[in-house]
């Protein structure tokens, strides 16, 4: 049996990136569809990422590329509400990082939904790892 993480609290994170719901984030049972959830998590690391200059695109010279996530779901979240997106960073690597990333609702302490995503740093041109160093690293490693 897979052991299933207890909802997290808003006070875990260090940074909340605010998403807005979208009506085509519906699905028939009138919840925000599950694989929504994974899009909110990569859009809320994407953002912090170009906000705080770890990466300047289309010109970065290197990209943080996905190599494993997922999500474990303990409340419902609709149409209309604000998400906030709570980031922590559980490990810095040499290239990677892997995030714990809660979504809360409106103003609830606690998280309705908990994922994990892991980045690898890559050359923009060849797509090998490459290690996290400089500001990326300070950033990153402020997270912890």
């Amino acid at each position: 049996m897979v052991s299933r993480p207890e909802p997290s609290k808003r006070r875990d994170y260090p940074l909340f990136r605010t998403l807005q719901t979208r009506w085509e984030d519906m699905d028939c049972y009138g919840h925000v569809n599950n694989v929504t959830y994974l899009s909110y998590f990569d859009t809320a690391i994407n953002g912090w990422y170009l906000d705080d200059g770890l990466l300047t695109m289309p010109a970065s010279d290197a990209l943080f590329l996905v190599v494993e996530n997922g999500a474990h779901y303990f409340g419902e979240i609709t149409f209309a509400q604000i998400v906030h997106a709570g980031i922590r960073a559980l490990k810095v690597g040499t290239s990677s990082v892997t995030y714990d990333i809660a979504l809360f609702t409106d103003e609830d302490e606690t998280a309705c939904a908990r994922g994990r995503y892991t980045h690898v740093l890559v050359d923009a041109q060849t797509r090998r790892p490459t290690p996290i160093s400089g500001h990326r690293r300070e950033k990153l490693e402020a997270l912890l």
